[in-house]
């Protein structure tokens, strides 16, 4: 089952991993890596369950002390502390006005 999802929208370049996004830098969710075993795959679609599916806002607002490590996260309406390792399966656009700023 190919777990490999990614939406249709207005944002411009490659995605990256959530992981990987600045603090306070508003992006759209593009999609979710792709899991590789059965353990990868229950943690993408607890990702989805919880609501990060293609086309919703999300942004970090906090990152642990001192390894970064775990990332507060929003998206949508809610906010969630996800590991780095999760946060990797999630891929973002960074929104177009984040980008002209």
């Amino acid at each position: 089952m190919d777990m490999q999802l990614t939406g249709k929208g207005g944002a411009q370049g490659q995605p990256q991993g959530l992981d990987t996004l600045p603090r306070g830098v508003a992006a759209t969710v593009a999609g979710l890596r792709g899991a590789e075993d059965g353990r990868a795959r229950a943690m993408v679609l607890r990702l989805m369950e919880i609501g990060f599916l293609p086309g919703e806002p999300v942004s970090v607002i906090a990152r642990g002390f001192p390894a970064a490590d775990p990332l507060a996260v929003r998206v949508g309406q809610s906010t969630f502390a996800l590991r780095r390792h999760e946060a990797a399966h999630i891929l973002v656009h960074v929104d177009v006005a984040e980008v002209a700023a």
